[in-house]
């Protein structure tokens, strides 16, 4: 278990190392070419150090890697394994801290997302009035700017499922949280408006796990797959916890998660039923 910007060097390496030995470079051929010494492209590429997006963008061209969206994506990595780039939550660097950043920062480069929430709707899918009632309560005593930021970022966070290449985004969810009272009767209306809408969206697929399935694996606690296009060694599962979170980058521990998601997906309610419960507990049933 690692913190995120160590996976993210230390994955980065590998698939740096990986191109390299395609082009029959080798270490100290591919240093030579950049005027660099050996040992910094060693240590890149067994993330002992961390790389610039610079740095990676000369190393592709060494490499004669011509894919867009690789190039993109790896040079976004080497920003997020830095500890979490420039994209748009580095506006927000001194209200959110890093560990939230690399969250965000994954995020955003994944191509797919498989997420198990049993307390809360996903923050991906919480509307504004949704978002501010959970953020309050879970940072008690928040000054009122430092919330509204926070809320922002929250429904900024949503926009990489409107972007032009939209995430695509799996979840079940406990019906436990469709019917927990967060911000009050009307807020709770209104976030699952929103559910049953985004839910219909071609990119997401929503599932709920009613109370009759009963006792089910993963309701220990929610957590995060993220999968990244092209290169599958980058996948990670992400455990939220109160002050931290855990990056499992393991074989074995995504296998684990995965099938555990796979096991809840067919407990859970079709797409179909999920909109009929959500109609359902909207009307008071």
């Amino acid at each position: 278990m690692q913190h995120g910007p160590a996976v993210r060097r230390r994955k980065l390496g590998e698939e740096l190392r990986s191109l390299r030995h395609t082009t029959g470079l080798t270490s100290r051929e591919a240093a030579r070419l950049l005027g660099w010494h050996q040992s910094k492209v060693s240590r890149i590429e067994t993330g002992a150090s961390g790389v610039t997006p610079g740095d990676v963008t000369r190393l592709l061209d060494a490499y004669d890697v011509d894919d867009v969206h690789l190039r993109s994506l790896l040079e976004a990595l080497a920003g997020s394994a830095g500890g979490g780039g420039t994209g748009w939550w580095h506006a927000y660097r001194g209200l959110i801290p890093p560990q939230y950043r690399d969250f965000i920062s994954l995020e955003s480069q994944a191509g797919a997302a498989r997420t198990l929430e049993t307390s809360v709707v996903p923050g991906l899918l919480q509307t504004a009035g949704y978002a501010r009632a959970v953020t309050r309560s879970s940072l008690d005593g928040l000054p009122p700017g430092q919330l509204d930021s926070l809320v922002e970022v929250r429904l900024a966070r949503q926009g990489v499922l409107y972007s032009q290449r939209p995430l695509q985004l799996s979840v079940v969810l406990d019906e436990a949280v469709l019917r927990r009272g967060v911000g009050g009767p009307q807020v709770m209306r209104e976030q699952l408006d929103h559910l049953a809408h985004a839910a219909q969206l071609p990119h997401v697929q929503l599932q709920l796990l009613p109370f009759e399935a009963g006792s089910y694996i993963g309701l220990t606690g929610p957590f995060v797959i993220f999968s990244f296009p092209n290169i599958s060694d980058l996948d990670v599962v992400v455990l939220d916890h109160l002050t931290s979170s855990l990056y499992l980058e393991r074989r074995e521990d995504l296998e684990a998660y995965s099938s555990a998601f796979r096991t809840m997906q067919t407990h859970a309610l079709s797409p179909e039923r999920s909109l009929d419960l959500i109609a359902a507990v909207s009307r008071g049933d």
